[in-house]
């Protein structure tokens, strides 16, 4: 039986405020006026800021906070976290990382989500006077990410590398106390300054997957190892 938990990371996650260059799009003037806050203090949203992000660098990969919202539930849902196994944490795509208490419970409803995760970037971290905050937040490298929460490593999983059972992946994960990185993005390629962190890459599957699958099936290949489900 395993004992120390699986460390979980989303890479270049598609999560960030509405940047300056687009603040004053009519697009995104008229969802923060509907808010009733500022253009800068939103998050930054394809389906709501498509056309101002047409001129955005790597716009393909930016505007899905979605995509953070579902893997979020399915990690900390799990009896995989439950049962005290599981670090998650985020790195975003402008190089911010969120560090998420296992207690924490993320709203189911998207809306809800996204006015916290608004609260998180405008205060810091969640509950904004806590001194043991649920989640809280801070420009880091993620070689320094990696180091806090205790990874001696990391695992990239992107699906041009070397094809491996994702058991096997995860025990390597376990056993060397390395980081397992997904992309938290809805298109591309990792930017080679992320691959380069990789100490290992491999692929569980060889077509491109959407982030909250690989989160399940690494979850629940996971609660398999460690005894807690029985399939």
């Amino acid at each position: 039986m395993y004992k120390r938990p699986l460390i979980l990371v989303l890479l270049e996650t598609a999560l960030e405020l509405v940047p300056p260059a687009i603040t004053t799009h009519p697009s995104v003037i008229k969802s923060a006026k509907r808010r009733r806050k500022s253009p800068s203090e939103i998050l930054l949203d394809v389906s709501l800021h498509y056309h101002a992000m047409k001129n955005l660098e790597k716009r393909h990969k930016r505007g899905r906070p979605d995509i953070a919202h579902i893997s979020l539930l399915e990690a900390l849902e799990s009896p995989l976290n439950k049962a005290g196994y599981l670090k998650i944490a985020i790195h975003t795509i402008e190089g911010h990382a969120i560090f998420i208490d296992p207690l924490t419970r993320i709203p189911r409803n998207y809306n809800r989500f996204i006015g916290l995760v608004e609260q998180l970037f405008k205060e810091g971290k969640i509950p904004p006077k806590s001194s043991k905050p649920l989640m809280y937040i801070k420009t880091t490298t993620l070689a320094r990410l990696l180091e806090e929460l205790g990874a001696h490593g990391l695992i990239l999983l992107r699906e041009v590398c070397e094809k491996k059972p994702l058991s096997e992946i995860i025990k390597t994960a376990i056993v060397e106390k390395m980081a397992i990185g997904i992309g938290g993005f809805p298109h591309g390629d990792f930017d080679e300054s992320t691959i380069t962190h990789a100490n290992l890459c491999y692929s569980i599957y060889e077509k491109p997957l959407t982030t909250f699958i690989v989160v399940s099936r690494v979850i629940s290949s996971a609660e398999r190892l460690y005894g807690l489900l029985e399939i």
